[in-house]
């Protein structure tokens, strides 16, 4: 572990960092892509995941890393205007979520498309357009540039016509982050999108996330790998499960990576669990309160 690490009260002046895992600190929300204030986040009025107060600034990429059950999920789609707001309040680009979704791009964790659909990829990518333009407008010229592009650039042209079912697992991945950029969105929330993907794939994804954080796109991306954070991320976000299976999740930790990932931040999000923080092997076993 470097001393930076263990240093909880570094702050870097972008970010909020928890002095304490449960604690968060309020600053303001200038130049911020998400500001959540006491947000709280679920399904029928039951909150999955709460006491989030933050705010993530523009051009940020943040790592939102948690175990199951922590409400990563949740609160992407409480972004996007999918999940409940329970309490407290959530800006997203200035807006509320409903109204700022045509700018957000998202990669869910899991794409429910029937594999089985004779349906190209070229026309999954294409799909991304409909938010913006309407499913039954024709795309034009400059739509069919979009298409291109986005399939260009997650390294997939070649492909643009093969049925979408026949690509492999990582394929249909990194197209579905391809109908996410057709837009030309401002902010990117992508759900676990590194899970059971080969090297290769992971490699892609890596350098793509890179990429768009360098244009000064807001990158949220959950996953279980502190390593992502430390290779494509500029921020982390550590949300822990709550200590009874009803219980919502909340926040650990937030802030610029070096800060926000410390042993004791690491330790209160995840419960009897190894991971590996710093490329080395911690078992993070807490007494539950």
């Amino acid at each position: 572990m470097t001393a930076a690490r263990d240093a909880a009260a570094h702050d870097d002046g972008d970010a909020q960092h928890c002095a304490a895992p449960g604690a968060m600190e309020s600053t303001g929300a200038a130049n911020a892509a998400l500001v959540l204030d006491g947000a709280a986040f679920g399904y029928d009025g039951t909150p999955r995941v709460e006491r989030l107060t933050l705010a993530v600034p523009a051009g940020a990429a943040v790592a939102l890393i948690g175990p199951n059950g922590s409400g990563k999920s949740t609160l992407l789609r409480g972004i996007l205007g999918l999940a409940d707001l329970t309490a407290g309040s959530v800006r997203v680009l200035g807006e509320a979520p409903d109204r700022a979704r045509p700018r957000i791009g998202s990669l869910p964790q899991a794409d429910t498309r029937d594999a089985a659909l004779p349906i190209t990829l070229r026309q999954v990518v294409t799909m991304g357009l409909y938010r913006s333009r309407g499913a039954l407008r024709p795309i034009g010229r400059s739509g069919r540039a979009a298409v291109s592009q986005a399939l260009e650039r997650v390294g997939l042209s070649a492909w643009a016509h093969r049925r979408f079912g026949e690509l492999s697992g990582g394929q249909q991945q990194r197209g579905i982050l391809a109908r996410a950029l057709v837009s030309n969105p401002q902010l990117l929330l992508l759900d676990e999108p590194f899970n059971g993907l080969d090297r290769e794939n992971r490699d892609v994804l890596l350098r793509l996330v890179r990429e768009l954080r360098a244009e000064g796109r807001t990158i949220i991306v959950s996953t279980h790998d502190l390593e992502i954070a430390q290779e494509a991320c500029s921020h982390a976000l550590l949300l822990a499960s709550g200590h009874h299976p009803n219980q919502p999740g909340h926040p650990a930790a937030y802030g610029s990576v070096d800060a926000a990932l410390t042993l004791d931040a690491v330790q209160h999000a995840f419960q009897d669990t190894t991971v590996e923080l710093d490329h080395h092997t911690v078992t993070t076993t807490r007494e539950t309160e």
